[in-house]
């Protein structure tokens, strides 16, 4: 792969992770709720997902689900119900001293993980949007296949996008550190979760 098609595509990559968005939103979120170590957690489980995208662009499924509407459909309902699940909890959540609510999420570390991987994949729009974006870095003369350098540019966003994210997530935990002590925080922020989790579902249905 030539290195300067490679470093377009990462530079690309870096601005799309930092762009606001549901993904990011969210962790920014989750962060200042329960604390930089669990934001990164999350971050990587959102950075795992490109790599499954990827692997559906390169076996031909994102073409397949581009031109299927029931399949769109299928995995748009399964992402949005999946999102208002995680809403409903986040409501229902109780307002917990801030100050312990990292200690009482640490052994969900495997949760948010997959919390974050299963965000991504059920999101056909990421799917679309990788469909859209990968072809245009490959090159069809290239010394590498075109499976082999999509392999390349997924492993790449997967990377980056951790890196990114978890620079947002030690962010917005030096924030926090500075927030303990606001009454109701842990409310608003319970409140804060569930409403944006409903609105990337909404998102998903109606954009």
């Amino acid at each position: 792969m030539d290195p300067l098609n490679w470093l377009s595509f990462t530079a690309a990559a870096v601005l799309l992770s930092f762009m606001p968005g549901p993904d990011i939103m969210y962790l920014l979120t989750k962060s200042l709720r329960s604390g930089a170590r669990q934001g990164i957690t999350l971050a990587a489980g959102l950075a795992s997902g490109p790599v499954f995208h990827t692997a559906l662009v390169a076996l031909g499924v994102a073409a397949f689900v581009q031109h299927s509407p029931a399949a769109f459909r299928t995995l748009t309902f399964a992402g949005a119900a999946y999102l208002l699940w995680l809403s409903w909890g986040a409501f229902r959540a109780p307002a917990a001293p801030l100050a312990l609510s990292a200690e009482a999420e640490a052994p969900a570390g495997g949760s948010l993980y997959r919390r974050g991987l299963l965000m991504n994949v059920l999101n056909p729009k990421v799917l679309l949007f990788f469909l859209a974006l990968f072809p245009q870095f490959v090159d069809p003369d290239g010394s590498l296949p075109a499976a082999a350098q999509l392999a390349v540019l997924g492993a790449t966003f997967s990377v980056q996008a951790f890196l990114c994210f978890s620079l947002v997530a030690l962010c917005a935990g030096k924030i926090r550190d500075r927030i303990l002590g606001l009454k109701n925080f842990s409310l608003i922020m319970n409140r804060v979760e569930g409403t944006l989790l409903a609105a990337i579902a909404a998102g998903l249905l109606f954009l």
